[in-house]
């Protein structure tokens, strides 16, 4: 079981991001998941930085493994850019560089004024993505007409020397059955072990399956719980909201719905190493390859001190 660091692009500057890859790496994390969002869930959240400059930021300073959680290749950049941006950041890690896809949410996609398609039809685009990025990865001059996308004559030059991995989210049924077919890992945020299972049973079999969370530190678990809440409320909306609401001030008005009550049920806060160390049973319990921690708020340096310290020599000692 691999242990990483989930860099949130929402909430942090570019470099604050890139301080947190180099103390996450010190603390003895295995990898990163970087957030890909052209919007915040929120204002309080504040931030959301291009995450492709990020990510060759982030080469430069730290020699950890990075994935994308997540990026969608389908609406707002075209399937052959992503394949560009994504081949040149494994160049630039040297090869540690995995594409983390998804069907993405109204909130990142709208923006340039399409229209938000039907999940049935955004798992479609997604699907032919997927096959346009493959070849533009292993083939020379590339074009493609189909359904959804036109390339013509494309080569991407600047490539790794092999192709590649591709993670695909799955929080649904539907989902979870594509990415058991087209990827070669899974991604999710629940430690739901029935759509592990259903991936693993549907083609998935042992491809390497990855799970993030957060948690909030701070002083006391008042101050944990305060943060969450102010900063990450929308963790807490049920269903379908996220992929459908589509803009920052619509998930504002939508979380006046969730108690605070609620937040400090659903998130570990405050600084005690073993409600850390039990944040992570539920995803272990599942069948996780790998896990990914977030922090919230302003506290990063004194987190990864106790992740470094206490949690993450308590998880491995008890994994053995």
């Amino acid at each position: 079981m691999k242990l990483g660091y989930f860099l949130s692009s929402e909430e942090y500057t570019p470099a604050q991001l890139i301080e947190q890859a180099r103390l996450a790496e010190g603390a003895g994390f295995d990898g990163l998941w970087i957030s890909d969002h052209y919007h915040p869930w929120n204002d309080e959240q504040g931030q959301s930085a291009f995450v492709w400059s990020t990510i060759g930021a982030l080469s430069q300073v730290c020699e950890l493994p990075v994935t994308t959680a997540v990026t969608c290749p389908t609406v707002r950049i075209h399937p052959a850019v992503i394949a560009q941006a994504a081949a040149t950041s494994a160049v630039l890690l040297n090869g540690r560089f995995t594409l983390g896809i998804g069907t993405g949410e109204a909130l990142n996609e709208h923006t340039l004024g399409d229209a938000w398609p039907t999940v049935e039809v955004r798992l479609e685009m997604l699907e032919e993505a997927v096959e346009i990025m493959r070849r533009l990865w292993t083939e020379e001059f590339v074009s493609h007409y189909g359904k959804y996308y036109t390339v013509d004559s494309a080569r991407i030059y600047t490539r790794p020397d092999a192709p590649l991995p591709i993670y695909m989210s799955g929080f649904g049924p539907e989902a979870t059955d594509v990415a058991a077919r087209i990827a070669d890992g899974y991604i999710t945020t629940s430690p739901d072990d029935k759509l592990l299972t259903r991936f693993r049973q549907n083609g998935g079999g042992d491809k390497p399956a990855q799970v993030g969370f957060k948690v909030s530190y701070a002083p006391t678990e008042g101050d944990g719980i305060e943060q969450a809440h102010r900063i990450w409320g929308n963790s807490g909306l049920p269903g379908e909201l996220a992929q459908v609401l589509p803009s920052p001030r619509h998930f504002e008005q939508a979380t006046q719905l969730v108690t605070r009550e609620q937040t400090a049920a659903s998130v570990t806060c405050g600084p005690k190493p073993d409600n850390h160390v039990a944040a992570f049973k539920p995803y272990v319990e599942a069948g996780f390859d790998e896990i990914y921690v977030a922090n919230m708020g302003p506290h990063s340096v004194d987190m990864m001190k106790l992740y470094r310290d206490e949690v993450l020599p308590e998880l491995r000692r008890s994994s053995r």
